[in-house]
């Protein structure tokens, strides 16, 4: 019975490491999602950049608008971004802003806005999706509204991510926008 208990640790154990070898040659060969469309966080810092006002900043990270109302507040910033980029950053803004008022000291204080700001959707497609599955074929290729992203969440193995409710939107929200993608557009050692 020992014996046979030590070679199933091993087995595991050698499983286990070709498992995190593989993953680890799989983690490098993905490393950069820039093929995605741009997440609403990018698309802020973006246009942020241009002329960061720290006031502007404050001012965002404490606002809670709709859609509209945020559509309204960056019209003229959001002329050079395609309409799906446009609502993107909207939809983004309307999810996740007001920051708590912790996430707005730290907005008004940091020189780096981007470790304060949420994840937008395509980070968490990227950090949340390929534990389980590929990308290619669970979320790029999946042409779904808003609600059916939503619904996604109620399967058993999905209400295990370790998400919140304002991230699930979030992503929800981002993937109804911008997905599917063309396979031609995903890099070829993606697919499949």
């Amino acid at each position: 019975m020992a014996g046979n208990c030590s070679r199933m640790r091993f087995r595991l154990a050698a499983l286990l490491a070709i498992s995190l070898l593989s993953g680890a040659d799989l983690a490098i060969s993905q490393g950069d999602y820039s093929f995605m469309p741009k997440g609403g966080k990018t698309l802020l810092l973006e246009i942020l950049s241009a002329s960061p006002d720290p006031a502007e900043i404050l001012e965002i990270a404490a606002a809670k608008r709709s859609e509209d109302e945020w559509n309204q507040t960056f019209a003229s910033r959001t002329r050079g971004l395609s309409e799906k980029e446009a609502r993107t950053l909207v939809e983004y803004l309307a999810v996740n802003m007001p920051l708590d008022e912790q996430g707005q000291q730290a907005a008004q204080e940091s020189a780096d806005l981007a470790s304060v700001l949420p994840r937008d959707g395509r980070a968490l497609a990227w950090e949340e999706c390929q534990y389980c599955h590929s990308l290619f074929s669970s979320h790029l290729t999946q042409d779904r509204d808003v609600q059916a992203w939503r619904n996604m969440f109620a399967s058993p193995f999905h209400r295990e991510l370790e998400m919140t409710a304002q991230e699930r939107e979030e992503f929800s929200r981002y993937s109804a926008i911008n997905m599917p993608m063309a396979i031609d557009d995903v890099p070829e050692d993606l697919r499949f």
